[in-house]
């Protein structure tokens, strides 16, 4: 080991010393339907196609540089956007690499200043507690495309679309590039009133080769994968496919998490002057849900409270007392932690499965003008499934005190994208249309348990139920239209204007009678109703001072369409037929006005910004009770009026000595409620209060070594305190969490080391306890007792393995 190997060594292992001295002693019935924050704060605009000129850097600016088989071995790791006239960060394909294999790539851009990613395993991937905000704004109020088709808003019960950990494997992860304001006006999205992230997937490689690899780590982990890349064929085309299968087990309690996953990538060149691009991905993914807790149930249980699945006599003893009134088992609860049927649940799981392509056309009509046109698809089959005490078995099916409910969904959606793109002289003017027809269906059903026997942990339920509760037809159709210049007034200045026009027009027809009445006696509506805005603005200018440093402002406007479906925490169709017509005349589309203004620096070692902003959120939606509470009316979405969002952010890479960099971001966010909100006649003093689950201030530290054999790096994230009720009468504490990774590259002329890499990841390094993911069950006005059961426990220190082979 050479000197600054050890170096590295040491410097973590002090790390892990001064840290577990000082401070490692440190410390309701699931709806299986994810209520995203309907309050999100503002936010910020994205990088359009202003031509962003990257980095003039070639060091590894966040942690580790390439692999040894990565065919651009000179990539930073982190590029801060040099050239752009909003704030925007790209995170590079090799910084994605550097997690565990299975990933999710919002662990590396979870970084990026002003981002808060969480989740409750290891591996972010467990979708039920995903949780990601920037700026206040959560997941449902982001725009996610990948390769620029769109990916809808990410939210668990996605009825437009799926997340990228099902749409792409993390190793054919690209670059991912995000803006923390408003996005683009080119982005295919609907919901964009926050950032927009756009990843991408990385191209075939010009020579033949093949990729295996296997991890093996904490709870019963493993993963293979493989990827055969063809070269470039006698046609000039070239491709690859990929197939991998992940398999673990839950940290806490029983059950398993697995995936499997296919992609498929193919480029042709037609003539000089076209390019086609196929691309094709499908997945599996099966999960067990861990049980969602309450700060009550963490202070009298601890963290590791969970679903009684491998305890199926218990779960009928519980269902038994609920239904007959009767005592429940010792140790189940107590009224002062949360309601008994709640406190844990027999059994819970997500089954999703994704098939999604495109096909897209690069072409050059002239030297001067471009274009792209892309047509995609996508299908999806779900279920949330939940061994429910609330309704029983029928006799004659089982005659359990349990039955399984399922939320069921089913996902059709098509789409176009074009654009045109022409220089005349110091203007690069660009166009382009997106139109998207997507039908869901959603259903909610109950399937029979028998009396004896111990039921499937992630069977798909499927043809047999015995009641259903609901069931609805979605029909949504999406335009839109933008047009913007990039205007290179001088060679310093650079200015960037243009708008999108949007429209979402969503229509909803209910299947069936209501078998068990849940909404009333009218059921869910049937309807249509429209978000549409003809002018969406963005406009934004970079002033080069020199060759180092620069200045940038912008502003946008952006409008987000309503959910469509029986659930959804922004659907007007999430209600009675009475409580739609009361509102269907009266809702508006929530709306965001972003500004800020930023300062960057960069030369051969250091990368520096500094941005500030301004956002104001009209609009807000929220599900409350009309009328007075006497009136006993059904709640029903309105607008409850708006949040205003002031914050800084900060980043900073640093190459302070050969093979090391340092990299560190930093984000203060001020998000606050302008309203008071009146639901069933109480009046809730929501004013001046903050947006719930946005901590105020986040930090990330991370050094990072490479010397092209031995590379590593020990990151911290540090995440304020968050609140899960809008009184802000509850709050999670603050949490710093460590993770490092350290690898090893085989430079040798045996056959059987070379292209051979090593690689080990400690996530939560030292054994933190805290809460991960908050609302993962919604958010309440109030919860004074701590008993709202809507937190997800973080996972403990985990330990993960992984060898790669290119042959």
């Amino acid at each position: 080991m050479n000197k600054s190997a050890a170096l590295f060594v040491t410097t973590c292992l002090a790390a892990a010393m001064i840290h577990h001295g000082a401070i490692a002693a440190a410390a309701s019935h699931k709806h299986k339907v994810r209520k995203p924050s309907s309050q999100a704060a503002p936010v910020r605009a994205q990088a359009a196609p202003e031509a962003v000129a990257p980095v003039a850097v070639a060091h590894p600016a966040v942690v580790a540089a390439p692999t040894a088989h990565a065919e651009s071995g000179n990539e930073a790791i982190v590029v801060l956007g040099a050239g752009a006239a909003r704030e925007t960060q790209t995170v590079s394909h090799l910084a994605i690499q550097q997690y565990v294999p299975g990933t999710s790539p919002f662990k590396a851009l979870s970084k990026l200043p002003g981002v808060m990613f969480t989740s409750s395993d290891p591996l972010g991937s467990y979708e039920w507690s995903q949780q990601i905000i920037i700026r206040g704004f959560d997941q449902s109020r982001l725009g996610f495309t990948m390769d620029g088709v769109p990916l809808g808003n990410l939210a668990y019960g996605n009825d437009n679309g799926l997340s990228i950990g099902r749409a792409l494997q993390t190793e054919n992860n690209g670059r991912a590039t995000l803006t923390q304001g408003a996005g683009s006006v080119g982005v295919a999205a609907s919901n964009n009133l926050g950032g927009a992230l756009e990843f991408t997937s990385i191209d075939p490689t010009n020579r033949f080769g093949v990729d295996v690899a296997g991890t093996v780590g904490s709870a019963g982990t493993w993963r293979t994968f493989m990827r055969v890349n063809s070269g470039v064929l006698p046609g000039g085309g070239k491709f690859y496919v990929s197939y991998d299968y992940q398999d673990a087990n839950k940290w806490k309690g029983d059950g398993i998490q697995r995936q499997q996953q296919a992609n498929a990538k193919f480029v042709q060149p037609l003539g000089e002057h076209v390019k086609l691009t196929l691309f094709g991905d499908w997945s599996l993914r099966q999960e067990n849900d861990y049980q969602d807790l309450s700060l009550a149930t963490i202070a009298k249980y601890g963290y590791r409270v969970d679903n009684i699945t491998g305890n199926y006599n218990l779960a009928k003893q519980i269902g038994y007392a609920y239904q007959n009134g009767t005592a429940y088992p010792a140790g189940i609860g107590n009224t002062n932690y949360g309601s008994y049927p709640d406190f844990v649940y027999y059994n819970a799981a997500g089954l999703r499965q994704d098939a999604m392509g495109y096909g897209r056309l690069d072409f050059d009509l002239t030297d001067r003008l471009k274009g792209f046109a892309t047509v995609y698809g996508h299908t999806n089959s779900g279920e949330g499934v939940w061994a429910t005490p609330y309704q029983a078995t029928p006799a004659a099916l089982g005659g359990s005190p349990l039955s399984v409910r399922t939320t069921e969904y089913d996902i059709h959606r098509e789409g176009f994208l074009g654009g045109l793109t022409y220089t005349a002289g110091h203007h690069t003017i660009e166009g382009g249309f997106w139109f998207e027809n997507n039908d869901f269906e959603q259903a909610r059903r109950f399937y029979p348990l028998g009396l004896d026997g111990t039921p499937s942990s992630t069977y798909w339920y499927k043809n047999n139920w015995f009641a259903t509760q609901w069931q609805g037809a979605f029909n949504t159709k999406t335009y839109q239209v933008h047009l913007q210049d990039t205007w290179q007034i001088t060679p310093a200045l650079k200015l960037n204007y243009g708008f999108r026009s949007l429209i979402a027009d969503n229509n909803a027809r209910q299947i069936g009678s209501n078998i068990l009445g849940v909404k009333g006696p009218d059921g869910y509506p049937s309807g249509s109703i429209e978000a549409s805005n003809g002018f969406l603005p963005q406009v934004g200018a970079n002033y080069r001072v020199n060759a180092h440093n620069e200045v940038f402002a912008d502003f946008a406007r952006n409008m987000a369409a309503f959910d469509n479906s029986n659930t959804g925490a922004t659907s007007p169709f999430a209600t009675t037929i009475a409580g739609y017509e009361a509102i269907r005349n009266k809702l508006k589309p929530e709306m965001s006005y972003s500004e800020e203004i930023g300062y960057r620096y960069h030369d051969h070692n250091i990368q520096a910004s500094i941005t500030g902003y301004y956002v104001e959120f009209e609009n807000r939606l929220l599900t409350i009770t009309q009328g007075t509470g006497v009136q006993g009316n059904a709640s029903a979405l309105a607008n409850v009026g708006g949040v205003t969002a002031r914050g800084v952010d900060l980043a900073f890479n640093y190459q302070f000595a050969p093979n090391w960099s340092i990299y560190a971001s930093y984000a203060f966010n001020d998000s606050k409620y302008d309203d008071n909100v009146n639901s069933g006649g109480t009046i809730y003093a929501t004013r001046g209060k903050d947006v719930v689950g946005m901590p105020r201030n986040l930090a990330n530290v991370q050094i990072g070594y490479d010397d092209g054999s031995i590379w590593g790096n020990i990151n911290m994230q540090f995440q304020d305190k968050r609140s899960y009720t809008y009184l802000n009468d509850a709050w999670v504490p603050a949490n710093d969490v460590f993770n490092l990774n350290v690898g090893y590259r085989f430079h040798s002329s045996n056959w059987l080391l070379r292209g051979v890499d090593a690689q080990v990841n400690v996530s939560n390094l030292f054994d933190k306890r805290y809460v991960a993911s908050v609302g993962t069950n919604g958010f309440v006005f109030s919860d004074p007792t701590h008993t709202f059961a809507t937190l997800q426990a973080g996972a403990p220190r985990m330990v993960f393995f992984t060898l790669r082979k290119h042959f």
